[in-house]
């Protein structure tokens, strides 16, 4: 059993747990609980190795079994350090740590998410779950944009990480693949037409800008439309997540509409 925070595993993980920079250099990231461990090992994602505690439960306990007949490397830590180590008020008794995999793009590009400069780890896991839920094929991220694998966003995804291509790209990158695949690019925004007058059933690439400052210029300069939310009543804006959430579901009710 691992009681010691000296431990290699246990540095290495408090590393990737606080860093992009690590992560990015270590080609690792940390998910935590059941649930997520059992999305990646369902989606054949590589494990590197898995900690847990004494407090796994018996779902747990044979993900366990399975990750093990696999021949992955796991070990048992002591609570505190379970605790120590967990991002969430209730720790599930189980971190794996995994190499990144890179899905694959669809060569036939029809609907794509650009999350640009969203900062909120909450928001952008918003986003991605909604992107994977309305059945976006590929989430680019600017420059500006908060890590898609930093902890927090990994759990507000729920999953979503291991089914939707999710790239970095600087934006000269994104143009590309957007006049590749022959995209409209639509850009959130309060002063733009409204989502119910407009034909989303055209092949698109949808832009959220972030919380604070919305989004950048060189997003402003890529679109080729804005588009808004209607709204009743005095409400200034819905947050990110919300918004891009509202407007991709949007698309799939024009698409079933066909």
């Amino acid at each position: 059993m691992i009681t010691s925070n000296q431990n290699s595993k246990i540095k290495l993980v408090r590393a990737l747990l606080g860093r992009a920079k690590e992560r990015r250099e270590a080609g690792m990231f940390v998910v935590e609980g059941v649930r997520l461990s059992e999305e990646a090992e369902t989606g054949d994602w590589r494990f590197q190795f898995v900690l847990y505690d004494d407090s796994l439960n018996d779902r747990g306990k044979t993900l366990l079994k399975r990750l093990e007949s696999r021949g992955i490397e796991m070990e048992k830590i002591s609570p505190n350090l379970m605790n120590s180590l967990s991002d969430t008020e209730s720790p599930q008794g189980i971190l794996s740590v995994l190499q990144f995999s890179s899905l694959p793009i669809s060569s036939l590009l029809n609907f794509i998410l650009i999350p640009d400069q969203i900062r909120d780890p909450g928001n952008l896991g918003t986003l991605l779950r909604s992107a994977a839920a309305t059945g976006v094929q590929a989430v680019l991220l600017p420059p500006e944009t908060t890590d898609a694998f930093a902890p927090k966003v990994v759990r507000a995804g729920m999953g979503a990480h291991f089914r939707l291509p999710i790239r970095e790209m600087g934006w000269e990158e994104i143009s590309e693949v957007g006049k590749l695949a022959g995209l409209q690019v639509f850009i959130a925004d309060m002063d733009g037409k409204s989502c119910w007058e407009i034909d989303l059933r055209q092949p698109l690439a949808l832009i959220i800008g972030g919380e604070a400052e919305g989004a950048s210029e060189e997003a402003r300069k890529l679109a080729t439309q804005k588009i808004s939310i209607p709204m009743v009543g005095n409400v200034e804006s819905l947050n990110a997540g919300v918004a891009g959430s509202v407007l991709m579901f949007e698309v799939v009710r024009q698409r079933s509409n066909v």
